[in-house]
């Protein structure tokens, strides 16, 4: 942009964003997000930071005037240590109470009262005190064994190295209490003050920023060098009293940590009566947390009678008596720069909306898909829109709404092409979607035979993306199949290639050959089916022969495979282009191999989700399948089991809504070689 037209955004900025604080502030009324404010916010502080003779006094800106170790020891936790499950509407925060509710007898259930404080976006920490004096510092872990970072935490101003003397102790309590172990769990955070001296630190010696306080926090504990930790000025707030002192409620609690000379947030906190209270609490915190020292992305809510809270004991690594009821997902607003239309391997032609890179949730993003014309126009978007984008579901970033009283005019329609970019071909238009129905077109073919090589389907290792598209433009191949008829010196006309990686990837295509039936059914891209489709049908079918024959009917009555699906795959079988395919194939040598399962896991369907550490989640899908098992993309009712890694989505929240059977990893294998 010239400055011109920075002057123009710079201007619409400052009205926009002040119409915003006129609803929320004078009328009470939240037509946009906080998180989405924010990124306005941030980006005329940009803007002016690049154009300071451009800031006005009225510009809503203008209101905020040891010795290394070589390793970690592993520390056994005195008592597990757990985290929440969390909820994310009032209705689970109802289903939570009323699960715990009818555990309970009905004088338990009408003394039930709830303390609710922040939850804090850090660290999660254990300190144990003996005879006063700190001894050990400690990470979660896996709960049952974390990391000893005594040195690290020694660091943190907040936290004592020795806790106050016994008598005073005692003199404030009213009562004798043992001393000699005292064990205490917290939140080591990092300010956003600090967090944002840090990153501007980086900015001036031209280092790239961090993403986020919470991920700057837990790195700063796990530095091998206390030096380093003691330079990022970390805070703590502890909420959490194991040893028993003689508390019967967690309110109590929380006022013994601070007469033991233990920072706690017992200011922002409160004792809720009943769930309205709660909630009356939620979003009153939620308004203030932009005015909080540190970041917090909800509320923990917990049942403040110690007793109950014990009988009511855990379920997986969370307890039954408490939960994190999270803030509304996050939001931010940038700017769609462009929009461009990319062809698949299936055909069909996609939307997607080139952005102005925004940080979200500490991801950066910078495309998203449209999905398709209809979205586009339910929008009203246009190119040069500013948008509010979120992450939804499992993290896909996600257009969600324009602020169309931020245009000035300059914005482009979307013109949805006609022809397709890749070949010219003329598009046509099913439902919602466009096509380019062209078999031999470059992108589509391209696409398809990266697909086919992948790990999921023919997976050979080392013919990655680029080599496929350096052998078509040499027209070493025209298709997938084509690829088994290669010899090493074909090989040598590719850029970088020499005689010894011609050879590794010639003997890659030719250990290929022999596929599993369910991969193989994958590799062919049939329109709408994926992996688990594959697998159902291998399993009804037992060959492709007998899937290739199969009447639609005989496809429609498969659980998990519609009239859509059933007839996509149907269709595909009946051109004669893809038979001639798959021909191709098996006369090159390709052996299709039915593999019988293992019924150990027959009947159980499984769902995973998150990030696992020992495996991908493909590797352990198939360690399911190889059992017996069936494995779903969604959380149903007929789910056994959802296998949880980390940072899993939304499926976890509805297995939790659902009282499906949740598994972390450890449990998961656990569960596998027990049976």
């Amino acid at each position: 942009m010239d400055k011109d037209e920075v002057k123009k955004r710079i201007e619409k900025l400052r009205e926009t964003i002040n119409h915003y604080r006129y609803l929320y502030h004078v009328k009470d009324v939240s037509e946009i997000s906080d998180e989405a404010l924010d990124s306005l916010k941030k980006e005329l502080f940009d803007l002016e930071q690049e154009y300071p003779d451009l800031i006005t006094p009225d510009s809503p800106t203008q209101k905020i005037g040891g010795e290394p170790l070589e390793k970690f020891e592993k520390f056994k936790h005195p008592k597990r240590m757990t985290s929440f499950n969390d909820a994310f509407s009032q209705e689970d925060i109802y289903d939570w109470r009323d699960r715990n509710f009818r555990l309970l007898r009905e004088e338990e259930k009408n003394s039930v009262e709830f303390y609710c404080e922040p939850k804090l976006d850090g660290l999660a920490i254990e300190l144990i005190y003996r005879n006063g004096i700190l001894e050990v510092g400690a990470t979660r872990g896996d709960g049952i064994i974390g990391e000893n970072v005594t040195s690290n935490l020694k660091t943190i101003e907040s936290i004592p190295l020795r806790l106050r003397s016994k008598e005073n102790i005692e003199k404030d309590l009213g009562k004798n209490i043992n001393y000699n172990e005292i064990v205490v769990r917290g939140e080591a955070v990092l300010t956003k003050e600090e967090f944002k001296r840090i990153n501007k630190e980086r900015l001036d010696r031209g280092e790239e920023i961090y993403a986020n306080p919470r991920n700057l926090a837990a790195g700063s504990i796990r530095q091998l060098n206390p030096k380093i930790t003691s330079e990022r000025n970390l805070d703590a707030d502890f909420y959490s009293l194991v040893s028993d002192l003689g508390q019967k409620t967690h309110g109590e609690e929380h006022k013994i940590l601070e007469i033991l000379g233990l920072k706690t947030n017992n200011r922002y906190n409160k004792i809720c009566k009943n769930l309205e209270e709660v909630f009356d609490y939620y979003e009153d915190l939620n308004k203030k947390r932009n005015d909080l020292p540190y970041e917090i992305d909800g509320v923990v809510v917990a049942i403040n009678n110690n007793r109950i809270y014990e009988k009511l004991g855990i379920v997986g690594k969370a307890p039954r008596g408490a939960i994190a009821f999270k803030f509304p997902q996050k939001e931010a607003t940038t700017i769609v720069n462009d929009v461009i239309f990319q062809t698949g391997r299936t055909g069909i032609v996609t939307p997607v909306a080139i952005l102005k890179p925004v940080a979200l949730e500490g991801v950066i993003i910078s495309r998203t898909t449209l999905h398709n014309e209809d979205e586009i126009r339910r929008l009203n978007l246009k190119i040069g829109d500013t948008a509010v984008i979120t992450r939804a579901g499992d993290v896909i970033p996600k257009v969600i709404r324009v602020l169309k009283e931020m245009r000035n005019g300059s914005e482009k329609e979307i013109i949805f092409p006609k022809k397709c970019s890749a070949c010219d071909a003329d598009l046509i238009k099913k439902d919602a979607l466009w096509f380019c129905p062209k078999k031999d077109c470059y992108t589509r073919r391209y696409k398809t035979i990266v697909h086919f090589v992948s790990k999921p389907a023919f997976n050979i290792v080392g013919l990655g993306p680029n080599i496929v598209k350096d052998l078509l433009n040499k027209k070493l191949i025209l298709d997938a199949a084509d690829l088994f008829t290669l010899k090493k010196g074909d090989l040598l006309e590719l850029e970088g290639f020499k005689k010894k990686a011609s050879n590794n990837l010639i003997n890659a295509i030719l250990n290929s050959k022999r596929i599993t039936l369910p991969r193989f059914i994958y590799s062919l891209s049939i329109p709408i089916v994926g992996i688990e489709t594959a697998n159902v049908l291998a399993d009804r079918f037992n060959s492709i022969d007998n899937l290739k024959n199969s009447k639609k009917e005989d496809l429609e009555q498969i659980i998990d495979i519609g009239p859509i699906v059933a007839n996509s795959i149907f269709s595909w079988f009946r051109d004669e282009n893809n038979l001639a395919f798959m021909d191709k194939l098996l006369k090159n040598g390709v052996e299709i191999v039915f593999e019988k399962k293992e019924n150990k896991l027959q009947g159980l369907s499984f769902v995973l989700t998150g990030t696992l550490k020992e495996m991908t989640r493909d590797d352990a899908k198939e360690m399911i399948r190889k059992a017996g098992g069936d494995i779903s993309s969604s959380v149903s009712s007929r789910t056994d089991y959802v296998v949880v890694g980390e940072n899993p989505g939304s499926k976890f929240d509805k297995a939790k809504k659902l009282g499906v059977k949740i598994l972390n990893e450890e449990e998961f294998y656990e569960f596998i070689e027990s049976l």
